[in-house]
Order: C-alpha cells, then sequence, then structure tokens
C-alpha cells in the first residue's frame, strides 16, 4: 500500500442542447512536497446561461483556483487559502463584469471545489452544481443548492460567484476513506438523472471512471436535459499512512552532527567558536567558506536522536524560517550544498538579546522603547499573516543588534496551521513558552491563538517601559491574576499607555 495520497479521475461533458457549453471543470495532483501540504483540488464550474460571458467565468473560476491554490503558503490551513482566494476572485469576476459588459451579470457561474488534503476533504461551495459522496454504497450530496422557489414553477439563483462584491461560501471539512467516490456534477444532470443509476454505473465502471461520467451524462441528455451536461468522478486510491516506520526513516535520513569545536569544518562551514549549549541545542558561529559570511549553525542534541517528536519539531524550525522573510525575523538561509547531517543554517545577528539590552538600558528614551516594540509587534504580524503562532516571544528571543533593529529569533514552539491537518503517526509536541511570558489559556490548558502571542508582546512591552512583570512572579494559579498598574512603577507613563498594556495582557483573551 502507497503512503501517499492518490486518486483516478474519470471526466465526460457535452455541450448538449444548448448553443456552447458554458461548464468547466479540472482536478490538480501535485508533486510532492506540495501534495502533502496541499493536496488534491478538483473543481466544477457552471457558468450562468443569463449572464453575458458566463462560458467566460466558469473557465476562468477553475483555472484561478486551481493555479492560485497552490501558490498560497504551505502554512495556511485549506480553509483560509480556499476563501481568500474565492473572496478575491469573486470581486475580480464582478469588477471585469462591470468593466467588460457594463453589468452585474457580466461574469457569473456556480463553483464547487474539493481538496483532499491528508486524510480530510475540505469543500467550497456556491450556486446549484453539487457533489456527491459515494460511500459504503450510499450516495450523499455534500452540497447545498443556492436557489429561491418564487413559484411552482419558477425559481433562481440564489448566489453565484460574481454577481455580488460580496459573497457568502459554504465550507465544510470531513474525514475521508480509501475506495471514496466524489462524484461532481452540474445542474443539467443532477437533475435528470436516477441517483441509483450513477451508483451503478459507477459499480459497472469502476475501471473506467470516464464511461461512467459519459454513462450519466448520456442519461440526463435521454431524459430531455435541456442544459450543458458535465460529470466528473473522483475515486481516492491511497490515503497517507500513518506507517511509523516510514516516518521515521524519512526523519532520520540524516544523522546527527557531533560535537563541533573551534577548527572544524562541516560541508563547507568553518567552525569559529560554539556561542550556546542546552541539553536541546547546540549554536555555533561559523564562517561559510564560499561567500566568507558569519553564519549560525543551529545542531540538534545527540540526547534526542532516537526521539521522533524531537527531530520533527527541530525540522520544522527550519522549514519555518524559510518561509518567512521580513526585516524583524532572523533569517534561515536555504542549503545549496549537499549536508552530511542534521543542521541549519540561520544569519549571523551581532548584538544582544532584548533582556541584556533591558538590563543595560533600564532608562531608556521612551521613544526608543515604543521603536523596540514596534519592531517586535511587525516581526510578529509576519507570523500570524502565514498562520503562525510563535508560542514562545520572551526577551531572550529577540535579539537588539547596534543599530536598535530588533529579530525574532527560535521557531522551535511555533504552531503552524496548516501542518496542523497534516496526519502523522507520531504525537507532535507542543512546546509552552516561559511561564511569565505565556498566556494564561495555555497555562489552563486551552488551544492559544493569535492573541495569545499579542499577550506576551504585551507583558514586554510593560517589562520594557516599567522594568517590572505586569503580574509579577505568574504562579500556577493562571485565573487568578491581578494587573498592577504600569503607572503604579512608572508614573510618567500617560494613563492611556497603561490602558492599552492592560488589554494587551488581560487573562481573558477575548477582551
Amino acid at each position: 500500500m502507497s503512503n501517499t495520497l492518490s486518486v483516478t479521475v474519470g471526466q465526460y461533458s457535452q455541450t448538449g442542447r444548448k448553443a456552447k457549453n458554458q461548464d468547466a471543470y479540472g482536478v490538480l495532483a501535485p508533486p510532492e512536497p506540495m501534495l502533502s501540504t496541499k493536496g488534491i483540488v478538483a473543481v466544477i464550474a457552471d457558468g450562468v446561461s443569463s449572464s453575458e460571458a458566463g462560458d467566460k467565468a466558469s473557465k476562468y473560476s477553475v483555472e484561478g483556483f486551481l493555479n492560485d491554490y497552490f501558490s498560497t503558503p504551505e502554512s495556511w490551513t485549506v480553509k483560509t487559502a480556499g476563501q481568500k482566494i474565492l473572496t478575491a476572485l469573486n470581486r475580480w469576476l464582478y469588477g471585469q463584469g462591470y468593466y467588460i459588459y457594463g453589468t452585474n451579470k457580466g461574469l457569473v457561474t456556480t463553483l464547487s471545489i474539493l481538496v483532499i488534503k491528508s486524510t480530510t476533504a475540505h469543500v467550497f461551495h456556491v450556486g446549484d452544481t453539487r457533489i456527491y459522496r459515494l460511500h459504503d454504497n450510499e450516495l450523499e450530496c455534500m452540497t447545498q443548492d443556492h436557489r429561491v422557489q418564487v413559484s411552482e414553477e419558477k425559481e433562481y439563483l440564489a448566489r453565484a460567484m460574481g454577481i455580488e462584491l460580496h459573497i457568502e461560501i459554504d465550507y465544510r471539512s470531513f474525514s475521508v476513506n480509501e475506495g471514496d467516490y466524489f462524484i461532481f456534477s452540474t445542474d443539467g444532470v443532477h437533475e435528470y438523472v436516477n441517483e441509483k443509476n450513477i451508483i451503478q454505473y459507477i459499480h459497472d465502471n469502476s475501471s473506467d471512471l470516464n464511461k461512467a461520467c459519459q454513462l450519466t451524462t448520456d442519461e440526463a441528455y435521454a431524459n430531455d436535459s435541456p442544459d450543458n451536461l458535465t460529470c466528473q468522478i473522483v475515486r481516492i486510491e491511497n490515503l497517507p499512512s500513518p506507517d511509523v516506520n516510514a516516518f521515521y526513516q524519512k526523519l532520520t535520513a540524516l544523522p546527527f552532527p557531533p560535537p563541533l569545536s573551534s577548527g572544524m569544518q562541516l560541508d563547507g562551514y568553518y567552525i569559529l567558536r560554539e556561542l550556546y549549549a542546552s541539553s536541546h541545542i547546540q549554536l555555533y558561529l561559523a564562517l561559510d567558506e564560499e561567500s566568507q559570511k558569519k553564519v549560525i549553525l543551529k545542531t540538534p542534541s545527540l540526547n534526542f536522536e532516537d526521539d521522533p517528536a524531537y527531530i520533527d519539531l527541530f525540522l520544522h524550525e527550519e522549514w519555518i524560517g524559510k518561509r518567512l522573510t521580513h526585516p524583524h525575523v532572523m533569517k534561515v538561509y536555504e542549503q545549496k550544498r549537499h549536508r552530511q547531517c542534521l543542521y541549519f543554517v540561520a544569519e549571523y545577528i551581532q548584538g544582544q538579546t532584548l533582556r541584556l539590552w533591558m538590563n543595560d538600558n533600564p532608562q531608556a528614551p521612551l521613544s526608543e522603547m515604543r521603536a523596540i516594540i514596534e519592531q517586535v509587534a511587525s516581526g510578529l504580524r509576519a507570523f500570524h499573516r502565514m498562520e503562525m503562532i510563535h508560542q514562545d516571544i520572551k526577551p531572550e528571543n529577540i535579539m537588539i543588534d547596534k543599530h536598535g533593529t530588533i529579530k525574532i529569533i527560535d521557531f522551535g514552539s511555533t504552531k503552524i496551521a496548516g501542518l496542523e491537518e497534516i496526519t502523522t503517526p507520531i504525537e507532535r509536541i507542543n512546546l509552552l513558552g516561559t511561564r511569565n511570558y505565556t498566556a494564561p489559556e495555555y497555562l489552563l490548558g486551552y488551544t492559544g491563538s493569535v492573541r495569545s502571542d499579542l499577550f506576551s508582546l504585551g507583558v514586554i512591552a510593560y517589562e520594557i517601559l516599567t522594568g517590572h512583570l505586569p503580574y509579577g512572579e505568574m504562579g500556577k494559579k493562571a485565573e487568578k491574576l491581578n494587573y498592577i498598574s504600569a503607572c503604579h512603577y512608572n508614573p510618567t507613563l500617560p494613563v492611556w499607555v497603561d490602558c492599552a498594556l492592560k488589554k494587551a495582557v488581560h487573562p481573558n483573551p477575548t477582551r
């Protein structure tokens, strides 16, 4: 059995009794690693006949989603990626429809999308095209028609892409199984075909799904369907298997490096000295002999050589760093040379931690303190835009150079929403930050959010401005925290600053 997601596809479309075919459809299964991080996408669209260019609208929508989805950050969830694309695509159709045709009925189409990522299906839908699921010989419609009936004889489409500037997209997700079928159809098909016959066509033609699709559309035509006829079938052949041995083999493809010391060489890096060592990691200052630039080598601890959860976390730190490009986030460099062992390379920041700076500058000007806080906030926004939560913002994980430029470092605790959707055979470690800077919801056992990082930022801002912590040393009773006014420690602070700090570090993340 394969450990890789795979599907078999059948498709058939015919013009039917109309002058031209306004339907569009498509499936895209990318190669690895995108297959794992983004999944497989199948789409169907039915250009609205009453619009000026329904055929173009359906084509633009299918091609636009298939192209744009795989260009979104891998750290985004499927839901976030899909909704952002569809919002932009709808506005484009609406704008182009008005610009070219002078009406909101210029480029209008229905759209139904299935994304299969890991072992979960995600459905986005607007209009009256449909997606059915065939599981254990039971056919279930996974979408709802957006139609309004005004009389026994007349009904109209209530929602479609391109008809309004703002659109509501249906979304749902559910687990899938190997052998599941997904049947996509336009209204010209499903309104004129017996559902039991669809099941029979699939069973009789399981080795030729194109034939099953053709028989389905032929039945609709024989039953006097006046519309275009499109059917698409996707069968899940293999789902990613939680094979522990295969997963561990992949994680351990590179061995851990031995302890390094000054004068040693590793893959073209000359080790200058050890900067930091703990029971979890080592940091070395090294010279890249090719570029003659100083860099940081981060290596895993030999204490965790047989710990797959630790290795997975270490690899994620490099993965995160390569996807974040921001002036206030530490750079992680792409490895162009062959690696003999497991480590990653980051920029060398000549400076000190924010903790040391705070110790050295307890009476720094307010403007300087504010500049530091603004830079940290700017760096955090880079994480949040990528649907990442740092989860360990503290003065020790912030560097400041001689020019006053801030860099957020250490991504070991960062949570990545998009990767959380991928099934793995190991239980991923969710490392919490340092207690005094960790949001109370974590300490109470709840899931964190972007607001949890804002709590940590608020604590740092409070400490920079006052030299103290807003709740003193946080004990185990995270639910009983009493805020100490920043003005108590620094009477020169404006009241509005104290109010902003109090809000930022409120124990309730919704407040």
